[in-house]
Formats: structure tokens, C-alpha cells, sequence
């Protein structure tokens, strides 16, 4: 008996490590590229679906799924209608996991060929580099995973005569409900749907438990990943915890349905293929498990608007939402994290072009766009961007990361600059300043604009030539205050505050075109180009 429990509690663990080693290994290999996938191919809650399936099948983690649509949601890469879409693949995706088990585990008996895969996958990453060092991860965490189950079926082979299908609820509405609960249970547990999924798929193969025990403990699981969600939403973002509870809902409402597909697939299995389910109940459990997941997305996504508006009305909006894309969950990927701070900054320089423009046309500023509210929000991403953590062979994460910084830096440099009322005011009062002015104001103007994608080309353009010019007139406006100094038209408090307005058209004039600069390298570098020339402070 404790050799059976042993056993069993050893092929959980090497199951579960056997997931996250792959998982690390995969998302290494193919995460970036998957997430540009996502990003690409949802235009609908349809495409959504698909790509949120395929991602979790590959990735074999419906979290790297969700938390990269949450991101690009933060983002404004996709619309959450949009995201649902890809929640809802996430879902189906997990049940690859079963297909994997009973193919591989039970069909072919892969846990002790597999041994000397998990060698040469260690050998793999202590001794390559690059790619192949993810790959050999990968390599062995699939090993492992095998490893796993064959040491959980060795220890179901000693429960078999202990634990029988009597000892559990019985097949009725109470008893079914029962064991969801304990399924739910087990998830919160293990922390891993998958660990118990194949848990139950090796404890109906070895006749620890009938098929409609095992098929309303797998219902229990999938509910069970929904605490793991709310657990790590709370205190995140709004995005995070509307991801949350649509998970919650979307599989409360999957698990009912499930419920009363169970009574009818027993039916119609008993009726026409009960030789096969004697034979085979893991692949019926399995197949059920993907069955009810594939019917729940079908029949959701014609509605997935009118659940996002549900998600609405549960998670309402925050009044500032300059910097609440800002979620630290998306840290653990440092391309959604660096996309969604990248998104930030855009608004934060939209909210301040705003602000320069109420001071320059010597209007009051609303709270909107405040000093403390702008102060905070760039405090907030820099911060942000001080947690991101990159991997050293990503060459352009870290020009990326530099751009941000820079971006961050100049924002606050440029806030102080709107705080010099005084300053501007002698701008707006001298003639000779007017034609900066005026450029200054038709470049604010733009930056006001929503930023779309490729927009920045003609911001950088304008923020340049603005720049150039005010570098270019600073000598010849000095020489004409100097004059007038000489001449004794004009006093020297006058002059020194004359040149000071030059000086300040100046700085912001500067300090605009490297905002405009390093927020174009971001949106180029977003799209997956590596810049080649240096970028400058």
C-alpha cells in the first residue's frame, strides 16, 4: 500500500514537472511566434477560437494563452469580444493533453522508451545554446511526462483492489455533483487540470472508477481552473479580472451542459458500442472531455458579444485608464508586457501633447490632464519597465526596453517643461517666436490624434523638421534680442527672460522629437523589426 502510494504521488510529480518543463521549453521555442499569431489572426471571436486552440496545443499552457490575449487586449491589438474568442480555444486546447496520455501513454507505452529521450534533451540544454537549449527542454519535459504516467498506472495496479467504483458517489444527480466537487478539488490542489485529468484517465483504465464517475470528475476540473484564474486576478487590472470571470462563467455554463450530456452519451455508447467502451473507457472518457468543450465553444461564440457586454456590466470601467492596462501578471511575458507599455506611453503622450497645447493657447487644464495625474502615470510605467525581464538573446526586446526608457525619460522631462507657466507665457507674448509656436502647435495637434499603427512616421517627421528648425533660428533669435539689448529698446531682465523662452521652445522642440523618435523604434520593433542604427539618448 505505501509503495502504491508512493508510486502514485511520484508519477503526479513527475507528470506535473514533466508540464512545466515542456511548457517553459515550447513557450521558449515558439512563444513569441504564437503570440504574433494571436495578434494576426483574430479579427473575430471565430478566428479567435481557432487560434486560441492551436496556441494551447502547442504551448500545452491555456495561461500563456489567456495571459498573452490579455495583454493584447491591454494593448489594443484585440478587442476583449475578440479575446473571448481566444479564451474560449484555450479551453479546448487543454484536452489535447488527454489525447497525448491516452495515445501515448496507455496505446504505446512510451514511459520507459522515452527514458533515453529525456537524456538527450538534458544533454541538449547543458551543452547547446540558442534555440536548442529550449528545445531541450522541451524534449525532456515531454519524457518526463510519460515517466510520469507509467509510475501513477503502476501505483493505481496496488488501489485496484482497495478503491473500487462502489466507495465513490454513486451515478446520480447528487453523487455526480459529488464528484465535480472533488474534481474541483483536486485542480485547486494539484494547481493542474491536466495533472488530474490524467489522474482520472489512468484510474478508469485500471477500474478504480466507472466512466461516469471519471467523466464528472473531469467536469470538476475544468471548473477548477477558474480559481486558479480569480485567485491570480485579484488586485490585477480590469482586463485581467473581465478574462477571469469570463472564464469562470464560460465554464460554470460548459460544466451544466456537461452534466446533462453525460445520461445521453452513456445511452448511446451502452446501445451501440458497448464492447468498445469495456475495452476502451479512456478513450471515452477523453473523447467526452474534448466532445463537451468543442459543443460549449460552438454554441457560445455566436454570442460572444452579448457575453462580453455581460462582462461589462460585472467588471465596469475605472475612471483613469491611462495606466490600468498596466497588469503585472502580463510580466511573465515580456513581449505583452513590453506591448502594453508600449501602448501606455503612447496615451500618456497624447494625454501631455494635450496639456502643452491648453498652455500654449493660455487655457485652464482640466483634470484630465493634470500634473499629478500625468506624473503618476509616468512614475507607474517606469516602474513597470523597470520589472520587465528580458532574455539576453533577445536582441530586440532590449532595443525595445531602451526605447521605452528613453520614451519615459523625455515624457518627464517634457512635464516639467509644461509646469514653466511663466516661461510660457513670454512665448506666447514674442513675436519673433511665433512661427516655433505655431510649429510647435501643429505638431501637438498630431500627436493629439489616436496613434495608429505607421502613424508615428509622420509625427517623427514633423517633431524632426520642428526641432531642426528651432536648433537652426536660436542663434539668429539670441542676436536679435542681444541687439535690441545694445540698442536700448529693451532692458536686460526682459532679454534674459526672452531668452529663456527660446531656450524653453527649444528644449521642448528637442524633447519631442526624441519622444516621437523612440516611440516610432517601439512601433517599428513591435512589428518584429530589429532597428540596425544606434539608438540615441
Amino acid at each position: 500500500m505505501i509503495e502504491g502510494i508512493a508510486y502514485a504521488l511520484g508519477g503526479i510529480g513527475l507528470f506535473l514537472l514533466g508540464m512545466i518543463v515542456m511548457t517553459d521549453g515550447l513557450r521558449g521555442l515558439a512563444g513569441e511566434s504564437l503570440q504574433h499569431m494571436l495578434a494576426n489572426t483574430t479579427h473575430s471571436p471565430f478566428s479567435g477560437a481557432l487560434s486560441g486552440t492551436i496556441s494551447t496545443a502547442i504551448l500545452q499552457s491555456s495561461s500563456a494563452t489567456t495571459v498573452a490575449a490579455i495583454g493584447f487586449v491591454s494593448a489594443g491589438l484585440l478587442t476583449f469580444p475578440h479575446a473571448l474568442g481566444v479564451i474560449f480555444g484555450a479551453n479546448l486546447g487543454t484536452t489535447i493533453t488527454g489525447w497525448l496520455v491516452v495515445l501515448f501513454g496507455f496505446k504505446l507505452k512510451l514511459g520507459v522508451l522515452l527514458l533515453p529521450l529525456i537524456f538527450f534533451g538534458v544533454m541538449l540544454k547543458l551543452f547547446s545554446s540558442g534555440w536548442k537549449v529550449q528545445a531541450g527542454l522541451a524534449v525532456a519535459g515531454f519524457g518526463l511526462i510519460f515517466v510520469g504516467i507509467d509510475a501513477l498506472q503502476q501505483g493505481m495496479v496496488v488501489f485496484r483492489d482497495v478503491l473500487t467504483p462502489e466507495q465513490f458517489p454513486g451515478d446520480s444527480w447528487t453523487g455526480r455533483i459529488e464528484l465535480l466537487l472533488i474534481g474541483l478539488l483536486i485542480t485547486v490542489i494539484t494547481q493542474s487540470s491536466s495533472a488530474g485529468v490524467a489522474t482520472a484517465l489512468v484510474a478508469v483504465n485500471a477500474g478504480t472508477i466507472e466512466l461516469p464517475q471519471a467523466v464528472a470528475m473531469v467536469i470538476g476540473m475544468d471548473v477548477g481552473t477558474t480559481v486558479t484564474a480569480v485567485i491570480a486576478s485579484i488586485g490585477g487590472s480590469r482586463e485581467t479580472r473581465r478574462t477571469a470571470y469570463s472564464h469562470v462563467v464560460f465554464n460554470l455554463l460548459t460544466a451544466i451542459g456537461a452534466l446533462l450530456l453525460l445520461s445521453p452519451y452513456m445511452i448511446y455508447i451502452d446501445q451501440f458500442a458497448p464492447a468498445w467502451l469495456s475495452q476502451n473507457p479512456e478513450l471515452a472518457l477523453v473523447a467526452f472531455h474534448s466532445g463537451f468543450n468543442l459543443i460549449s465553444v460552438i454554441v457560445v461564440l455566436p454570442f460572444s458579444y452579448a457575453f462580453a457586454r455581460l462582462m461589462y456590466r460585472l467588471v465596469p470601467e475605472f475612471k483613469d485608464r491611462l495606466v490600468e492596462r498596466l497588469d503585472q501578471k502580463l510580466l511573465s511575458e515580456p513581449e505583452v508586457a513590453l506591448q502594453t507599455a508600449r501602448m501606455t506611453l503612447n496615451d500618456i503622450g497624447t494625454v501631455l501633447a494635450t496639456r502643452l497645447t491648453f498652455e500654449i493657447n493660455n487655457e485652464s487644464c482640466d483634470e484630465s490632464v493634470g500634473q499629478v495625474r500625468i506624473q503618476t502615470a509616468i512614475d507607474y510605467v517606469q516602474d513597470y519597465l523597470d520589472e520587465i525581464q528580458l532574455h539576453r538573446e533577445k536582441e530586440r526586446h532590449q532595443k525595445w526596453l531602451l526605447s521605452s526608457i528613453h520614451v519615459a525619460d523625455h515624457l518627464q522631462r517634457l512635464l516639467t517643461r509644461s509646469e514653466e507657466r511663466e516661461c510660457i507665457r513670454n512665448v506666447i507674448d514674442d513675436e519673433l517666436l511665433r512661427p516655433g509656436v505655431e510649429r510647435l502647435a501643429s505638431l501637438l495637434h498630431l500627436i493629439e490624434g489616436k496613434q495608429e499603427q505607421g502613424a508615428w512616421d509622420k509625427a517623427l517627421q514633423l517633431a524632426t523638421q520642428n526641432y531642426q528648425f528651432m536648433d537652426e533660428q536660436r542663434e539668429s533669435l539670441r542676436a536679435a534680442v542681444m541687439r535690441e539689448v545694445a540698442e536700448q529698446r529693451e532692458d536686460v531682465d526682459t532679454a534674459e527672460q526672452r531668452l529663456q523662452a527660446i531656450r524653453w521652445l527649444r528644449r521642448v522642440a528637442y524633447h519631442l522629437s526624441r519622444i516621437t523618435h523612440h516611440l516610432h523604434n517601439c512601433e517599428q520593433l513591435a512589428g518584429g523589426k530589429l532597428l540596425v542604427e544606434k539608438v540615441t539618448k
